[in-house]
């Protein structure tokens, strides 16, 4: 199967002080990153936000297909996914997140349709993956 990939690149000698740039593997995305655009209301991403982009685009997909198996069509899906990030006793911790989606599948049941909503949200690999995952580090100096 397929292996992405992203980069992340640290300059600076603190978080509050330094900055950085994300890039996808693709190349559709880099954009730079900072503490004042994870933690204030700075100009730029973070990393909160791109799990946010991942977790709504993967679940937008696993509800259309779920739907699209159970026999209806659908029209369009949209997903927010709001990222909570809150500063817990052991440090700065993802607490939570909410998928908010709105669909046009004309024809739908509304009790069916949330229940393979449901089904989705398991089926759904990034839901799957924030629901935790072995990390290995593989570190060195250069």
């Amino acid at each position: 199967m397929a292996i992405r990939t992203a980069k992340a690149k640290w300059e600076g000698a603190t978080v509050q002080g330094g900055k950085g740039t994300m890039t996808l593997g693709s190349g559709a995305f880099s954009g730079p990153y900072s503490f004042q655009s994870r933690f204030e209301d700075g100009a730029g991403t973070n990393p909160e936000e791109l799990i946010g982009a991942a977790h709504a685009g993967c679940y937008s997909m696993a509800l259309t297909g779920t739907l699209a198996k159970s026999g209806m069509t659908v029209e369009w899906i949209a997903t927010e996914a709001k990222v909570h990030l809150m500063k817990l006793e052991a440090g700065f911790t993802i607490t939570s997140i909410e998928l908010h989606t709105e669909a046009k599948v004309p024809g739908a049941d509304a009790k069916r349709f949330g229940e393979l909503a449901e089904l989705a949200k398991l089926a759904c690999p990034v839901s799957r993956a924030l629901g935790g995952v072995k990390i290995e580090l593989f570190a060195k100096l250069v």
